[in-house]
């Protein structure tokens, strides 16, 4: 059988795949019913919420519907959920909202609510999951290390400018920014935070780094590049790796061997200009080696704290850092963060973080059936299936034990749509 093809076909003198079980309930329950109802239960007894008008939970599975079948508006979200009202009793209750009160919950319910929600979810998966989220190493190189590695960066959610001037950007463009730390060795989140996309990286430093425990190791780019915080994490006894500035005045106190033939130079410096020195006065490390980006070979230089790695352990923590792009890539592709239900700041962060909820409910089932597909296909196969009564792991080990992609050959004339490069 092709890869790709429906696991449901069965073409004569072809092999067919797993037919995925019938369950009693369809796919939208199986998925909602990842989340710990105690746990939901508490933060709508902490939040005390008005139900009078939409309820709790009727309200989380119409967001959590929102992005799995990735609907564009409003009317897309209460259409879609009306049409299958019947189905979507079947989850445990919940009703369909109508336009006003879906506005009208995102407007004003606090967001904070979903944040607690998504947090407590990802302890609960971990805690009775073993192996999910788990310090297991995702690569090789970074066995050796016993302590967390965490990569720390951001990533801008385009809004549309019109109505969102809590969210102004640039003179015609409005959008909201997500600064995030995740466990390298684990690839879930430890921390997030969405502010609007006119707040630096460095300044958010001091927030998204302040529970880093002394030994960790914390990997920023440069624009994180801020000297008292870099001076706070020494003095705190973490460990941290980034990238210099080209305009960064450093003085060279001591030159090491480099052993390794990508390691161009290995240095021991301080800070040349007065008032950095001021900030940072301590010895810190210069490596300057030829990594490869994006399948080309690039000179970087990097700086850290740490007097003991070999240079170029340095050069390799920092590229592990790249994962967390791979991680915002995972959840633009699968969450519906292109058009938003709402305008004001709370409709927004309800939005994202809802999104953020359902991206970790699909790395979660992506782990327990151990599938072996590109992420975004998961999403994908989740979105057509949400009304269907089959058991989901089922439906996913279907499709993620057919064989690799065959390699079809196809000319570039027939690989890109006229017009599109």
């Amino acid at each position: 059988m092709l890869a790709g093809a429906d696991p449901l076909s069965k073409d004569k003198g072809m092999k067919t795949t797993t037919k995925p079980a019938g369950h009693s309930f369809p796919v939208l329950r199986q998925i909602c019913n990842l989340v710990p109802r105690p746990v939901f239960n508490e933060l709508c007894a902490r939040y005390g919420f008005d139900t009078r008008g939409y309820s709790e939970w009727s309200h989380l599975v119409t967001m959590l519907y929102a992005h799995l079948s990735r609907a564009s508006s409003l009317h897309d979200v209460c259409d879609g959920l009306r049409m299958h009202s019947a189905a979507l009793a079947c989850v445990k209750g919940a009703v369909p909202p109508s336009k006003n009160n879906l506005s009208n919950c995102n407007k004003t319910r606090n967001a904070d609510f979903m944040e607690a929600l998504y947090w407590q979810t990802m302890e609960f998966l971990c805690r009775t999951n073993g192996g999910f989220g788990s310090s297991k190493c995702r690569k090789g190189y970074l066995r050796r290390f016993k302590k967390a590695i965490h990569a720390v960066d951001s990533t801008t959610v385009q809004l549309v400018a019109k109505n969102l001037g809590w969210a102004k950007h640039r003179k015609r463009k409005a959008a909201a920014k997500v600064h995030m730390r995740i466990g390298l060795q684990g690839f879930l989140p430890k921390f997030a935070v969405v502010k609007e996309a006119s707040t630096h990286d460095a300044p958010m430093a001091y927030e998204v780094c302040a529970d880093l425990q002394p030994g960790e190791i914390a990997v920023f780019d440069k624009a994180y590049l801020d000297l008292p915080h870099l001076a706070l994490l020494d003095a705190r006894g973490v460990h941290w790796v980034t990238r210099a500035k080209d305009n960064t005045q450093l003085e060279v106190v001591r030159k090491r061997k480099t052993n390794h033939p990508r390691v161009m130079a290995d240095e021991e410096v301080v800070f040349l200009n007065a008032n950095s020195r001021t900030s940072y006065p301590k010895t810190l490390r210069r490596v300057t080696a030829l990594v490869e980006v994006d399948g080309r070979e690039q000179v970087m230089t990097f700086l850290t704290n740490n007097l003991e790695w070999s240079a170029w352990t340095v050069a390799q923590l920092y590229g592990a850092r790249w994962d967390i792009e791979v991680f915002f890539k995972e959840i633009k592709q699968t969450i519906q963060l292109t058009d938003f239900l709402g305008n004001n700041a709370n409709a927004v962060r309800w939005q994202i973080w809802a999104g953020l909820l359902v991206h970790l409910l699909l790395r979660f089932l992506a782990w327990q059936s151990s599938w072996g597909h590109a992420f975004s296909r998961i999403s994908a196969v989740i979105r057509t299936s949400l009304w269907q009564r089959w058991d989901l792991i089922r439906l996913l080990h279907s499709y993620g034990t057919a064989p690799p992609a065959s390699g079809m050959s196809l000319s570039m004339k027939q690989a890109v749509f006229s017009g599109f490069t």
